[in-house]
């Protein structure tokens, strides 16, 4: 396991806060940081290795709804 840490970065571009955690490879990080990106912008540095920037889940759009198949009577 390696460590790093998810950085939350405010709209000035100053870090916020900042979640230590361990993970197993830069990918399993990544996924496991997304989770913070409801809060805004995230990056993920593994000690002085920055490993990706996520965009804040308030900037995207929402996702449509799936459409449902509609039920026909016989």
């Amino acid at each position: 396991m390696m460590q790093y840490r998810a950085y939350l970065i405010g709209e000035n571009g100053v870090f916020r806060s900042a979640e230590a955690f361990e993970a197993p490879s830069d990918s399993s990080a990544v996924d496991f940081a997304k989770r913070f990106t409801r809060l805004g912008k995230v990056e993920v540095w593994q000690l002085g290795r920055k490993i990706a920037v996520l965009d804040s889940e308030q900037l995207c759009p929402p996702l449509p709804e799936p459409s449902r198949p509609t039920l026909t009577r016989q």
